[in-house]
């Protein structure tokens, strides 16, 4: 009995094992088969009987001529697969295509194609696309009218054609490269451009995420939903996107020329929000090795923005909410409009400094090219501008009036540049620094010049000081001043005592010159200021020239003119 229910058992087994290599077989045979067909599928169907087909479906839904090359069926992948395909470019902008692609694998449901002969697009995939972006006048661009024909009968077949609307849209490895830019007249290119865009479709709204290389080690990622796209123009697409730039150099970038002066290294993180009407971003800006003058050097420390800049896509025209500009404890403010006209952006702005640190202001000064004395720095005080920024964005106006309250220029002695005053050369500022109560004055900046109109200091050690002068855009320095001196002031005490022991007819000139102001001329650079008061000019210009003449002085060194620049200088 036990015997017959061990056979039993042994049977079962066997059977068990027997049905398992069969259950294997049956699979590895199916594999097999599937495998078999999916290898011998390709040789047997011609994929490229469906590329007409494909052209028009594309062409109609684009409505821009789409040509393909021969197409072949990928079973692994799903996909046709297409190569050399190009996108027409718009007739106005040139006949050079807008897309190129050497393969482009386009998704489909297998099913219908192979059993009814139906292509279901589900996905498209372009590897090492070029896609070529061209501005045109009045904010087009050569991708603007994608998605409908220019022509009313064409726009009337366009609108009956389907809508492209597929799963998945995907480039890979890509480059996009805008033409020459109007600001410094080069391309602009990005290069690793990866695009992932989610239920891609020109009637509704589409996920995406994009990343690319700019140029000079520059990186951009931009995510958010895009659409409907806008039938008229697509720049005026409805938009939510979030952008991150890192290392971004405008000059590597060519969006402006080395020539102009300006370089940094900007990150930037904002939002953008578009409702087919407006295009707002907010956001922030980190700019390091910053330099706004072609003679200037980049500033020492990072400057953050804080922007919220409006932008009117139909009238070209934009609202600058707010550009807060930090450094360190400074904050300046910039508000106002511009308007793009042709190939030019219009600027008018106005920046307002109220009561600014000056010590956080002077790291700013060597962007602008201002570069102070050897060993001398700015110590404590306060600037207040409020300034208009007008003209082209290229070569802007800057101007109106700036003020500067109780600083001081630690490292420069006044006493001791002030040449002219021979018999005054002991005579130091023992603080070794200059102090300035008051500086006002109106400016007028441009590219070319700086002019500085109304200047009225107060420097205790001195006195009083008016006139003018400009700033050339190299540094160089041409002032006229007067300067009505204070007996109290180290230096003007100095040169009041001086005068006061000339006696007789040349004192009296002296001291009635001396009250209508000594003429000062400031020239050299703002790193070596040359600074010398016109003496003999002075007396010359009170007297009429009388006191030139000699009074019995060998070498024409007599006179009260001769005696007043022996005490006073050269």
């Amino acid at each position: 009995m036990q015997a017959n229910r061990a056979n039993l058992d042994l049977w079962r087994a066997r059977s068990r094992e027997m049905l398992q290599i069969r259950w294997v077989r049956i699979t590895a045979g199916v594999a097999a088969l599937v495998l078999v067909t999916l290898i011998a599928v390709p040789f047997f169907v011609n994929a490229d009987t469906f590329r007409p087909t494909v052209e028009n479906e594309l062409s109609s839904a684009l409505g821009r001529k789409v040509t393909l090359g021969h197409l072949s069926l990928s079973l692994f992948s799903g996909s046709l697969v297409a190569e050399n395909v190009a996108i027409a470019d718009d007739p106005s902008f040139g006949s050079s295509p807008f897309f190129q692609a050497k393969s482009l694998h386009i998704g489909v449901a297998i099913a219908a194609l192979l059993f009814r002969r139906q292509v279901r697009v589900t996905r498209f995939t372009a590897d090492s696309p070029q896609i070529h972006l061209i501005p045109g006048p009045n904010g087009t661009w050569n991708y603007s009218n994608l998605g409908h024909s220019g022509s009313s009968q064409a726009s009337s077949q366009a609108s009956s054609a389907p809508d492209l609307s597929v799963g998945e849209l995907k480039i890979r490895n890509g480059s996009v490269d805008v033409s020459a830019l109007p600001s410094s007249g080069r391309p602009f290119a990005c290069t690793h451009v990866d695009l992932t865009v989610q239920h891609l479709s020109l009637g509704a709204q589409m996920p995406f995420q994009l990343t690319a290389d700019l140029p000079g080690n520059g990186s951009l990622k931009l995510s958010g939903t895009a659409g409907p796209v806008a039938q008229q123009n697509a720049v005026n697409t409805p938009l939510q996107a979030s952008i991150e730039v890192k290392h971004f150099n405008p000059v590597d970038a060519g969006v402006v020329t080395p020539s102009e002066g300006v370089s940094m290294v900007a990150d930037v993180n904002a939002q953008l929000a578009s409702d087919g009407k407006t295009l707002t971003m907010t956001g922030k800006m980190e700019a390091a090795q910053l330099k706004l003058s072609a003679n200037g050097s980049p500033a020492p420390q990072p400057v953050d923005v804080d922007l919220t800049v409006t932008d009117n896509l139909g009238t070209r025209a934009g609202q600058v909410t707010d550009v807060a500009i930090h450094s360190g404890s400074v904050a300046a403010h910039i508000a106002g409009t511009y308007q793009m006209t042709g190939q030019t952006v219009l600027l008018n702005l106005r920046l307002s400094a109220p009561g600014l640190p000056v010590d956080g202001l002077e790291q700013l000064l060597p962007s602008i090219g201002v570069k102070l004395p050897p060993g001398s720095s700015l110590h404590g005080g306060t600037l207040t501008a409020n300034l208009a920024i007008t003209g082209a964005v290229a070569a802007p106006q800057i101007a109106g009036p700036i003020e500067i309250d109780n600083t001081q220029l630690a490292g420069f002695d006044l006493g001791s540049r002030i040449e002219g005053l021979a018999s005054l050369a002991a005579v130091k500022n023992t603080s070794g620094a200059t102090t300035i109560r008051t500086l006002r004055t109106n400016v007028v900046s441009t590219p070319q010049s700086t002019q500085l109109n109304n200047i009225d200091g107060d420097v205790p050690s001195l006195g009083t000081a008016t006139g003018s002068g400009t700033v050339s855009a190299s540094g160089a320095l041409n002032f006229q001043l007067v300067a009505k001196l204070s007996s109290s002031g180290s230096v003007g005490g100095a040169m009041t005592g001086a005068m006061s022991s000339v006696g007789g007819i040349a004192g009296n000139f002296l001291h009635t010159a001396a009250a209508n102001g000594i003429p000062l001329s400031i020239t050299g650079t703002t790193s070596s200021p040359s600074i010398r008061a016109n003496v003999g000019a002075m007396v010359k210009q009170q007297t009429g020239g009388l006191l030139g003449k000699s009074t019995g002085g060998q070498g024409g060194q007599g006179g009260l003119s001769g005696l007043a620049k022996g005490i006073l200088g050269k």
